[in-house]
């Protein structure tokens, strides 16, 4: 073969190879010819799991403010109503409803296109994807009077019949109540009609007109009648009372208190909701301005005891829905007026969030992340350390360590061992000053899992956590958007709001204690 002719032998084999891989550039990775070949590229630890970088990446570099990161959030876990114009609304006080594969989740919508907090409606298969309902389901009276605006209530079914139990709350002045339960009919769960005929009153013994609503209702198939519990006050204590009603409602039976606001702190436990786990019943409630509680029975509807705390103040007004799953509980995470306020998170209404309910042999509750939000996370993030585990011994002042990037939507896995009597966990980055990082802090002195900001001198919200020198605990992060919960697997959980810190690095820290963080991992979808 002369030269020549091995020349164009050589050329026209390695263009077979070309085609060939072009091919398999096709069917393995979706491109098409001309098209960038990968959107992802791999890259292995020292175990063999492939770390990966993610070309659509949303690019926070010129979003230089916590409101414009805000506006930029494609919220998908963490469900938002769509803008009104350029107004963006919110969700309130969730009633969450299953069906044939679907969960039907009534809100409280604030802002937008609500008057007076009138109910709104989105739909889920797996809370992770959500379908919004156009309009309201139940709006409030723009006439006035006893409907002047909606307050929290819940849906059951009797045959073919949805009736959609909700609190009337008055605000002109012929209204001799501030709040009566009221209810609407409908044939589907998406359209309801108001019942005028029907009102319960608060009874007289309660020595007041002001505090009376959440009506949430449950078919006791075995009698055939409904059983409704009712937030309200008698001598300035908060209080939880039950009523059995007649299937056609044409019977109403005040059956009592069925529990006392055992703090005597709280004017209101709003929200409550019963329900059964194994052969524990339990009680929850939101106490007003404070966090979810809840309280356990061996019988139906008490006596309660064991009254205990779950998450911060900033999971609100949670209430549980059953699918075949397992047993969730449905609230929304309060939010900030400003984006830039680095005070507090105390606006009313918020995200929708959703966390699954566990039980501890013990009869104790705790909630975990959703098994489908979990396993969208499938990106192994590299980080900003070529190692997984990191050890920090730090002194009076707080010792950082740079290790995680905040994506728009990510997932943190690991474990903790400590020993000392000081604080460690996240540090996020919000204006490059560390004087104003926000933190998620595990504190072993106080036993709290703490959300602050300003470098720990801004307390936020926490919840009790029970640990041990030397032993090893495992915790799960996951943040979308400015939302995030903090698990610690097994035990606790704590919602967060972190304005501001979006694109920028995530640093683990410890203070006045020795902390080993092992099997760190970020994830992103």
């Amino acid at each position: 073969m002369s030269v020549h002719e091995d020349f164009y032998f050589m050329k026209n084999k390695l263009l077979g190879i070309a085609r060939i891989m072009s091919i398999l550039c096709v069917f393995t990775a979706g491109c098409r010819i001309g098209q960038e070949p990968f959107q992802k590229n791999l890259e292995y630890d020292d175990e063999g799991e492939p770390f990966v970088e993610n070309t659509n990446d949303k690019d926070f570099s010129e979003l230089t403010t916590p409101g414009s990161m805000e506006k930029a959030y494609e919220y998908k876990n963490f469900f938002l109503p769509g803008l009104c114009g350029t107004n963006q609304p919110y969700v309130g006080d969730c009633m969450a409803y299953y069906e044939d594969g679907t969960y039907y989740i009534y809100y409280l919508k604030d802002g937008g296109d609500s008057y007076n907090h009138s109910v709104f409606l989105t739909k889920t298969t797996d809370f992770v994807t959500y379908e919004e309902v156009e309009g309201p389901v139940l709006e409030a009276d723009k006439a006035g009077g006893q409907d002047a605006w909606i307050g929290t209530g819940s849906v059951v079914k009797i045959g073919d019949e949805y009736l959609f139990f909700y609190t009337g709350h008055g605000s002109h002045p012929t209204c001799e109540y501030a709040e009566t339960i009221k209810v609407a009919r409908g044939t589907s769960p998406t359209e309801f009609e108001k019942d005028e005929t029907f009102e319960i009153i608060p009874p007289d013994e309660l020595g007041q007109k002001n505090d009376f609503r959440d009506p949430q209702a449950y078919y006791d198939e075995e009698t055939g009648n409904i059983v409704l519990t009712v937030t309200a006050s008698k001598d300035n204590v908060a209080r939880i009372l039950k009523y059995t009603l007649s299937s056609d409602l044409k019977e109403v039976t005040y059956d009592g208190v069925i529990f006392d606001d055992p703090t005597k702190e709280f004017w209101n436990l709003e929200c409550s909701d019963t329900f059964k786990i194994g052969d524990k019943y339990y009680i929850t409630y939101s106490a007003q301005d404070d966090t979810l509680w809840y309280a356990v029975s061996d019988t139906p509807y008490g006596p309660y005891e064991n009254a205990a705390r779950i998450d911060g103040k900033l999971f609100y007004a949670a209430k549980h829905v059953e699918g075949p799953d397992g047993m969730y509980m449905v609230a929304w995470a309060r939010r900030s007026d400003s984006p830039s306020d680095i005070m507090g998170v105390t606006a009313w209404a918020g995200n929708l969030i959703v966390m699954k309910i566990c039980q501890n042999e013990d009869g104790s509750l705790y909630l975990a992340p959703v098994d489908k939000i979990v396993e969208q996370y499938k990106d192994r993030r590299k980080p900003l350390m070529a190692q997984d585990d990191v050890n920090i011994t730090a002194g009076s002042r707080y010792y950082y360590e740079e290790y995680f990037n905040c994506y728009e939507s990510f997932m943190l896995t690991g474990k903790f061992t400590y020993s000392g009597n000081g604080s460690f966990g996240l540090a996020f980055d919000y204006n490059g000053n560390s004087d104003n990082y926000k933190m998620i802090s595990i504190d072993t002195r106080t036993q709290l899992l703490d959300l602050n900001f300003n470098e720990g001198t801004t307390d936020i919200t926490s919840t009790s956590v029970s640990l041990k020198e030397g032993e090893t605990y495992s915790f799960t992060y996951i943040q979308e958007g400015s939302v995030g919960v903090f698990y610690i697997d097994g035990q606790a959980s704590l919602t967060v709001r972190l304005y501001g810190v979006s694109g920028k690095s995530i640093r683990l820290f410890a203070e006045d204690c020795t902390v080993d963080y092992t099997d760190l991992r970020e994830y992103t979808r």
